[in-house]
């Protein structure tokens, strides 16, 4: 049986995935658990860039409430953390952690020369480049590439999500994109691939679809692997019927089993909020916190939470004025949050933005989104930041 790369192409998610699966899936059959003390690294991309400034709100800042005279979220409403500042109101279980020691922000994260496009900002942000540079593997890919040279059990990264992201795919290595292990893992036992894979063993070799049918025999594996050690110790804490909740527990429960999984990804959006900007964010935040609190607690249950670290980042910030629609356009610099009971510093890490110093109506960054990169990949992810990054940022004090 001979299969054409257009028909192979129309398997489904199953086959989605395959080509997002990297060739070293089979060494994890029988490999190590994950030992206490290797730190994970959890991504939450907030996508379609979330607004900063109704996240962290500057309430003794009178530019503030000019500017958004409608938008603007009250002082009393605020969520205070310090004297200046507060958090949205719906992100109560994060007040608990700032106030715990266990959250840390920081502000006017960004670039030089930022881009408003949704597309080649989050670009720029997943692949760690410079607006001017264009690069096809991302910031966690070139990770992979690099663990998985120098080892006998290499590291794996995994997205929740049908598609992978552009941060996780490397020149050699990538991740694996998947919504639910028992879904992908059920697919895999469909004796229609046995056939394929039958088909494939038949292959001359050097065939342009020789490629395609090894893909497909490491998903199968891979799918097999990763279902079986998320069974290992499925989490039993009550997380919310979102996609957002039904991945922090499918993440819970691979950290908690023996699984070598290093980096998790998910994401959360759109944050695009040109109209209605209050009931959008406010409607997206209490998802977050809703499922940021029970996959928190699940791992301090399971004596995890000081080994795992979760970071936050939207492509941009919103502009500094409301619009006329009751909404924010495209911005530039934004916050960003590190939660984790591995802190080494927490609280508001540096100031506030800087309202008296816009650029055409826009928040000038001041702290460049590759340092915290760096940091996570040399202190948390003891990677080799300097040839990943492609150059020496340096280092924060959160870790």
């Amino acid at each position: 049986m001979l299969i054409k790369r257009r028909e192979f192409l129309q398997l489904g998610t199953l086959a989605t995935s395959s080509f997002l699966v990297p060739k070293f899936l089979k060494a994890f059959e029988g490999a190590g658990k994950l030992v206490a003390g290797n730190n994970v690294l959890v991504v939450l991309q907030l996508s379609g860039g979330n607004d900063g400034l109704n996240t962290v709100i500057p309430f003794r800042n009178d530019i503030y409430y000019r500017e958004r005279p409608k938008l603007g979220i009250a002082k009393e409403k605020a969520l205070q953390l310090t004297s200046e500042a507060g958090l949205h109101p719906e992100l109560t279980f994060l007040k608990s952690l700032f106030d715990e020691g266990n959250l840390a922000i920081l502000n006017s994260v960004g670039y030089p020369n930022p881009d408003r496009s949704h597309f080649r900002s989050m670009d720029i942000w997943q692949t760690a480049s410079s607006s001017d540079e264009y690069k096809n593997t991302g910031w966690l890919g070139r990770w992979l590439d690099a663990q998985c040279a120098h080892c006998d059990k290499p590291t794996q990264a995994l997205e929740m999500d049908d598609m992978l992201s552009l941060a996780l795919s490397g020149d050699q290595m990538k991740g694996i994109a998947l919504r639910d292990p028992a879904r992908l893992f059920n697919a895999s036992q469909d004796p229609f691939f046995e056939q394929i894979l039958q088909s494939g063993n038949a292959h001359p070799a050097g065939d342009p679809n020789d490629y395609l049918y090894q893909v497909m025999a490491e998903t199968l594996s891979g799918a097999d692997y990763i279902f079986k050690q998320s069974k290992l110790r499925p989490s039993v804490a009550v997380y919310p019927e979102t996609e957002i909740g039904k991945s922090f527990k499918t993440i819970a429960s691979l950290i908690c089993s023996d699984i070598n999984t290093r980096v998790y990804y998910l994401s959360l959006g759109s944050f695009d909020t040109h109209v209605n900007q209050e009931d959008r964010q406010q409607k997206l935040f209490a998802e977050m916190n809703a499922a940021v609190k029970v996959f928190i607690s699940d791992l301090k249950s399971n004596h995890r939470f000081n080994e795992v670290m979760l970071m936050t980042f939207s492509e941009f910030g919103r502009r500094v004025a409301q619009n006329a629609s009751a909404g924010t356009d495209h911005g530039t610099a934004n916050n960003m949050f590190l939660i984790s009971g591995g802190l080494k510093k927490a609280g508001l890490l540096n100031g506030l933005p800087d309202l008296n110093n816009l650029f055409e109506g826009d928040l000038q960054y001041q702290l460049d989104f590759k340092r915290v990169y760096a940091t996570l990949l040399s202190r948390w992810l003891e990677g080799d930041d300097r040839r990943i990054l492609g150059g020496s940022y340096d280092y924060l004090d959160f870790v």
